[in-house]
């Protein structure tokens, strides 16, 4: 992506959401979300300008459910 890119996600229940952007070494470069979220279906834009091009991911936690999902920037 270059230099936004849209996160989608979905909620099977209320809880509360975490959504970090860490770099490639696994500093945490941006917190998009953190907060109480009701079930359904969620959109996000995330704007990089300010990070260099490279690898990072994005680490989603809801309750019990972890995900993490690798992506690039390149400018």
């Amino acid at each position: 992506f270059n230099p936004t890119t849209t996160i989608n996600y979905s909620l099977p229940k209320a809880g509360i959401v975490k959504l970090i952007i860490y770099n490639a070494i696994g500093r945490k470069v941006a917190t998009i979300v953190n907060e109480y979220k009701q079930p359904g279906y969620y959109s996000i834009q995330f704007n990089a300008s300010n990070l260099a091009s490279g690898i990072y991911l994005y680490r989603l936690e809801s309750g019990n459910y972890s995900a993490s999902k690798k992506f690039m920037l390149l400018k």
